[in-house]
């Protein structure tokens, strides 16, 4: 009897005879998205209007970060099996998630200072620089800082996470092992390294990426691999740039809400560049 109410109801309103519309005992759209926690997560403690705007863009900046965590993580892991080809989707989509990210800070730009200030007191002290995603991408694109993680104290489960984040190889220290795996000469120290540490470029590793884009047949899928993560370094060089220049838009060279200089702080961030070597043997080429 159901079907045949469905496809009544469908056919008395013009839908399609196969559209689903009773879902009493099926789950639907917003049941499989959970889409009540979801669109009832936007509590503005302001009564002003562009509250809205700001809660949802870092909202869903922070979804798009949890998909780049997805997609980098099982990419080491490929890499790191020495099966590369499976790697180079996730990291192209990593890239076109950045794509997403960065156009955020577009939408953000309709945020005037003047409405800003509005609702900005009511922040307190909380910062994007506290994104515990954020901060696990830099740790797993190879930026490590165990300073950093003070920050996250007060929860314990995070803290925990995070320091765990800082002592598992970043992309690049894959990228690395995989340089060996292919026979090409990468310093022990460099193989063996603390990763809770920075990468600090070597010379022996510019010179194993200089024999692969010398040798591009050769070693095609190193190639490969070391394309896809300089577009992920680009990438993430644009969505610092244009979180600084969106900031420096809306407060100027005020203080930030969690502590920091700032834009000033911001500008030392993009001083940092990701992959190194990727970048230098590109004068020596």
């Amino acid at each position: 009897m159901e079907n045949l109410d469905n496809s009544a109801q469908n056919k008395a309103s013009g839908l399609e005879k196969a559209i689903q519309t009773n879902f009493q005992k099926e789950m639907s759209y917003g049941d499989y998205l959970h889409l009540d926690k979801i669109l009832s997560s936007q509590q503005r403690l302001s009564n002003h209007h562009d509250e809205m705007l700001f809660i949802i863009i870092h909202q869903t900046s922070e979804l798009w970060m949890k998909l780049i965590l997805h997609e980098l993580h099982a990419a080491i892991q490929s890499i790191l099996r020495n099966d590369l080809e499976p790697s180079f989707k996730m990291l192209s989509r990593v890239s076109r998630i950045q794509q997403q990210l960065i156009q955020s800070w577009n939408v953000l730009t309709t945020l005037t200072p003047a409405d800003y200030m509005q609702f900005r007191h009511k922040l307190g002290h909380s910062s994007g620089f506290q994104s515990f995603q954020n901060r696990q991408i830099e740790f797993a694109l190879g930026q490590k800082n165990a300073h950093t993680l003070a920050v996250y104290k007060h929860q314990d489960d995070l803290f925990e996470s995070l320091t765990k984040s800082l002592h598992e190889p970043s992309i690049y220290d894959a990228a690395l092992s995989a340089l060996a795996t292919h026979g090409l000469p990468v310093d022990e120290k460099v193989l063996n390294r603390d990763w809770s540490q920075s990468y600090e470029p070597n010379l022996s590793v510019e010179e194993a990426w200089l024999t692969v884009y010398r040798n591009t047949e050769k070693y095609w899928d190193l190639y490969e691999l070391a394309e896809k993560l300089v577009d992920i370094g680009n990438q993430q060089q644009l969505w610092r740039f244009n979180h600084m220049s969106t900031v420096e838009r809306i407060i100027g060279n005020k203080q930030g809400t969690g502590g920091s200089s700032g834009v000033n702080y911001l500008k030392r961030v993009l001083d940092h560049h990701f992959f190194p070597e990727l970048l230098s043997l590109r004068t020596k080429l």
